[in-house]
């Protein structure tokens, strides 16, 4: 691939042209985002959250990035964990869907302790040594250049602060691996189109999930951004993973 060009989904394009490619697929769906994964995933994306957001270890006080927050679900769990005395950043590039987030957290009577900043991962605009923990859910496969970020977040943390980042991964075992691959291709577009009425933005899905580097792969990454303590845990049988990494 060209030095200049980049993935999108399966197709090769210039850097320049991705993050505006990928405002437009969420634009498209945000509305329906929250729809979708429900019905996507059975639910179980709730429980995903959950578990990467019990991985965390948050505690009263703390300062929380929320990368790629989108419709705000992790920042819903995490706004009553660090209380009235923490913060929560809930940050998207995409303006749609943090408004969207903004009002789903004012709606559920989550203020006071949030902020809301449209931002680009790979260029934070917050200080050094800033947050506690930063997490990313489903929106690294979606950064051009994921190295720029995951520099970005480590500079933004604190020493002894957490990296946590959620994201589609490599699904164990070769029957279940068809199986998957399979529904990716064949329901999700179909399902997009009838809900989203967009099947484009789905297939897309299912082409950034292939292309995104895998378990191994991304704590390799995360190493070589400065993390130490790296580590994963495949939820799912690997259709997703939680990474870990810390400041030291």
């Amino acid at each position: 691939m060209d030095s200049n060009k980049t993935h999108f989904g399966y197709q090769e394009v210039d850097e320049a042209e991705k993050a505006g490619r990928v405002g437009q697929v969420f634009e498209s769906v945000a509305d329906r985002y929250d729809l979708m994964n429900d019905l996507m995933s059975l639910g179980i994306h709730r429980l995903w959250k959950r578990f990467t957001i019990f991985t965390a270890g948050l505690r009263p006080g703390d300062r929380v990035l929320d990368l790629a927050g989108g419709t705000g679900d992790l920042a819903a769990l995490m706004a009553p964990r660090v209380g009235a005395q923490g913060r929560v950043v809930l940050s998207d590039i995409n303006a749609p869907m943090l408004e969207v987030g903004r009002r789903r957290l004012v709606d559920r009577g989550i203020v006071g302790n949030v902020d809301y900043v449209l931002a680009d991962a790979e260029v934070l605009p917050f200080a050094d040594n800033h947050f506690d923990c930063v997490t990313m859910a489903f929106g690294l496969r979606n950064v051009t250049h994921k190295e720029r970020a995951l520099q970005a977040i480590h500079r933004v943390l604190r020493p002894g602060g957490k990296l946590l980042v959620l994201e589609f991964s490599q699904v164990r075992g070769r029957l279940l691996r068809r199986l998957y691959d399979g529904y990716s291709f064949s329901v999700l577009p179909r399902l997009g189109r009838l809900v989203a009425q967009d099947d484009q933005s789905y297939r897309y899905l299912a082409e950034s999930i292939r292309m995104h580097p895998d378990q191994e792969a991304l704590k390799t990454m995360m190493e070589a951004a400065g993390f130490g303590r790296c580590d994963y845990h495949n939820l799912s049988a690997g259709v997703v993973a939680v990474h870990r990494g810390f400041k030291v």
